[in-house]
C-alpha cells in the first residue's frame, strides 16, 4: 500500500515559528516582545464597532471588502481598482506571488529579511535568490540589482526591513525602482513604515509605474495583530490578480469593521506612534551607551547582532520574564514595549555588558 503524495517542494520549506510568550520570572510582570505587537489597546471607537458588528458573525463577511477599500481609496488617494485585501500583508505577498511565479521563476529579496519571504517563495515552487545585507544591516541595493537574472519574477524590498529595522530611504528607492526591468514586480514590503523616519515615496512609485506594488498593514502601527488584515495598493492589473486568487470571504467582517474604525483614529494613531518612536529612541540609546552595537532603527522594534552569542543571550533575557526574538547565529529582535519592559531590556544588556 502506498501513501498520498506530499509536494516534493515542501521538503525545502522551513517552519514558520512565532515569537514565543514569556515564561514568568518570580512575581514581575512578564512582556511579550519577540512578536513586534503594539502595547497599546484599540485605537478609540474600534472596540465599540467590533461589538456592532459581531451581531452578524452568523453572516458571510463582504467578499468585496467594500468599505474597507473605501476607506483606503480616501485615505492613500488611489482608485479602489488598485487595492487588494487578504489576512494581513503576508496573505497578500503569497497571493502576489501566486499570482506571477511558476517553477523555475526566481524571487530576490534581501537576507536577514522578514522570515516568511523564503516560505512563500518556494510554496510556489520558485527559487528564492537572497541576497545579504550590508555590515550595517541594511539593504545591498546594488547587489540585488546584480542578482537579477531572466528568471527573476519578483523582487522584495522591506522597508523599515524586519528583523534588522533599517529603511531605505526615497531618493535610494526611486533609483533602485528605475534599473529593475518592467517585466520584474517590485514588492515594498512597509508593514512598519508609520514608525519610520523619512517617507519612502513608494506609493507614489506604485502610482507612477506598472511594476510596483506596496505592501501595508493593520497588524503593526494599528493593532490589529488578532484580527489579520493587510492589503496592496497596485497597479490595478496586479490587484486584480491579487484578489482572483484570494481565499474568498478572507477578511472577516470584523476585521474590516475595525480597520475602518482605525482609519477614522488618525489623530490618535499619530499620537501612539511618537510615543512608540520617543520609546524607540530612548531605549536603543540607552543600549548603545552600554557598548552595545545597534543599527539604525526605523520600526517598533531594535536588532541585536549577537551573532554566536544568540542563543546565550536569548536565554538571559527570558529568565528576567522577557521574550524576545532569536535568530540563531545572526541575531535577536526586540519589540519596543511598554516603558517598564523597556527599562527591563536595559538592565538586562547592562547585565550582559558587564
Amino acid at each position: 500500500m502506498g501513501e498520498p503524495r506530499i509536494r516534493e517542494a515542501l521538503d525545502g520549506v522551513p517552519e514558520y515559528r512565532p515569537g514565543r510568550p514569556p515564561n514568568a520570572a518570580d512575581d514581575r510582570v512578564p512582556y511579550k516582545l519577540s512578536s513586534n505587537e503594539n502595547p497599546f489597546p484599540p485605537l478609540p471607537g474600534v472596540l465599540a464597532a467590533v461589538q456592532d458588528a459581531a451581531g452578524t458573525i452568523n453572516r458571510y463577511p463582504d467578499m468585496g471588502a467594500t468599505e474597507l477599500y473605501a476607506a483606503l481609496s480616501r485615505h492613500h488617494q488611489v482608485p479602489v481598482t488598485d487595492l487588494a485585501a487578504a489576512t494581513g500583508s503576508v496573505a497578500v505577498l503569497y497571493h502576489l506571488l501566486q499570482s506571477t511565479c511558476e517553477s523555475g521563476d526566481e524571487v530576490v529579496y534581501a537576507w536577514r529579511s522578514f522570515e516568511a519571504y523564503p516560505i512563500a517563495v518556494r510554496l510556489v515552487g520558485a527559487t528564492p535568490v537572497e541576497v545579504p545585507l550590508t555590515p550595517t544591516a541594511e539593504h545591498d541595493l546594488d547587489a540585488m540589482l546584480a542578482a537579477l537574472t531572466d528568471r527573476t519574477r519578483v523582487v522584495i524590498v522591506c522597508t523599515p526591513n524586519n528583523p534588522t529595522g533599517t529603511a531605505v530611504d526615497a531618493e535610494a528607492l526611486a533609483a533602485f525602482v528605475a534599473q529593475v526591468p518592467e517585466d520584474v514586480l517590485v514588492v515594498v514590503d512597509e508593514a512598519y513604515v508609520e514608525f519610520a523616519a523619512t517617507p519612502t515615496g513608494a506609493l507614489e512609485l506604485s502610482r507612477a509605474r506598472d511594476n510596483v506594488v506596496v505592501l501595508r498593514t493593520f497588524s503593526k502601527a494599528y493593532g490589529l495583530a488578532g484580527l489579520r488584515v493587510g492589503y496592496a495598493v497596485a497597479p490595478a492589473r496586479i490587484a486584480t490578480a491579487v484578489r482572483k486568487v484570494a481565499l474568498p470571504f478572507g477578511v472577516s467582517a470584523l476585521a474590516q469593521t475595525a480597520a475602518v474604525a482605525s482609519l477614522e483614529a488618525e489623530k490618535e494613531l499619530l499620537a501612539r506612534v511618537e510615543s512608540l518612536v520617543a520609546e524607540r529612541d530612548r531605549t536603543v540609546s540607552a543600549v548603545r551607551d552600554l557598548g552595545w552595537s545597534v543599527p539604525d532603527a526605523q520600526a517598533n522594534f531594535f536588532w541585536l547582532p549577537t551573532g554566536e552569542r544568540t542563543t546565550e543571550v536569548a536565554e538571559v533575557f527570558g529568565r528576567d520574564g522577557l521574550s524576545v526574538r532569536p535568530f540563531a547565529g545572526d541575531g535577536i529582535r526586540i519589540t519596543v514595549g511598554e516603558p517598564e519592559a523597556n527599562n527591563r531590556v536595559i538592565e538586562v544588556l547592562r547585565r550582559l555588558a558587564g
